[in-house]
């Protein structure tokens, strides 16, 4: 390991051992992005110690990304779609740079080219899928929409095949092992990112709701990490804010309307966002006093959706924390 980075261990107070020395030695350095906190705010609070000029950076603009995250609920499901496909793509972009970065002095052929090809084809099979599954009206009324919901999986065998041979053309001598490192770490990128924004936008179709509470208990246990952690700990989380909802246009469905041609967000309400009555168990009736409670079956359900996003959700942390410091940018 060079200078630099044992001065790093150093600091931190971590003495590499010789296997991590050797496999740390053949990771190149990853440039870290520069500070990007606008100039006006650095004038503002340059007479603060650091501590609190992170502290103020980030309460002024979670302020304004909460104005926008009000903003881009308003606008409905279709823009929070588009938000989480582009959230996506940047994700994606970001991991895939840092593979290039790292190995870019090998000059593989293809390689940016295909990640985006793969990409393409992985977010066309899954929502395609989705598209069939909740626009089916709009899909049987368009000639060309109707055919590509027919063929959709042979289409997107096809295209997944023509990437597979691409590779393949352009396997290159002596990188082999490198290629299909590169290929796999291609694939996995996928298989994390795209599986998920799928999924984020299955619950979207299903109702806001099924997206803003999952999203807003990572917010509110971001928070409180943060704040936990600027006056009793020392690692600094994000700090966002929680929204909550109630309204038809949050727990409906989204659906295409074929007479006024627009989707639309309006029906009768299910079962779990109707009051109804629960017994309690006699242990907790004689504590209170009261025999049943009264409350929404939804609550329930976000009971398991905060303690899964406080339990578990840290672990998605720890686990970006892990790949950065795997490629020395954190």
């Amino acid at each position: 390991m060079n200078k630099r980075s044992d001065r790093e261990s150093r600091a931190d107070g971590e003495v590499p051992s010789d296997s991590e020395t050797k496999l740390d030695s053949g990771v190149p350095d990853v440039p870290v992005p520069p500070d990007d906190t606008p100039e006006v705010l650095n004038k503002a609070l340059s007479g603060l110690s650091s501590r609190w000029k992170n502290w103020w950076v980030r309460g002024i603009l979670t302020l304004a990304m909460i104005f926008f995250f009000f903003i881009i609920i308003y606008l409905g499901p279709m823009v929070l779609m588009m938000i989480v496909l582009c959230v996506q793509i940047k994700c994606f972009h970001e991991i895939i740079t840092i593979g290039y970065s790292v190995y870019h002095s090998y000059h593989l052929p293809w390689f940016r080219t295909l990640s985006w090809y793969f990409l393409l084809c992985v977010n066309y099979f899954f929502y395609g899928e989705t598209v069939t599954d909740y626009f089916f009206t709009l899909v049987q009324r368009e000639e060309p929409l109707r055919i590509l919901s027919k063929y959709h999986r042979f289409i997107s065998f096809a295209l997944y095949l023509t990437g597979f041979c691409m590779f393949v053309l352009s396997l290159v001598k002596k990188h082999y092992r490198l290629q299909f490192y590169m290929f796999g770490w291609t694939h996995v990128t996928l298989l994390i990112i795209v599986t998920q924004s799928h999924l984020i936008i299955h619950n979207l179709f299903e109702g806001m709701i099924w997206f803003i509470v999952p999203i807003s208990c990572v917010i509110c246990n971001d928070i409180m990490a943060y704040m936990f952690g600027f006056f009793f700990g020392r690692t600094p989380l994000i700090k966002l804010s929680y929204v909550m909802a109630g309204y038809r246009c949050f727990v409906c469905p989204v659906e295409f309307n074929s007479d006024s041609n627009s989707f639309t967000v309006d029906c009768e309400p299910s079962e779990l966002f109707q009051l109804q009555d629960y017994s309690l168990p006699a242990a907790l009736e004689s504590l209170t006093g009261w025999a049943t409670v009264r409350m929404y079956p939804f609550q329930i359900h976000s009971i398991a959706l905060s303690a899964f996003a406080s339990i578990v959700g840290p672990f998605g942390g720890f686990f970006a924390s892990g790949f950065k410091r795997a490629f020395k940018i954190k």
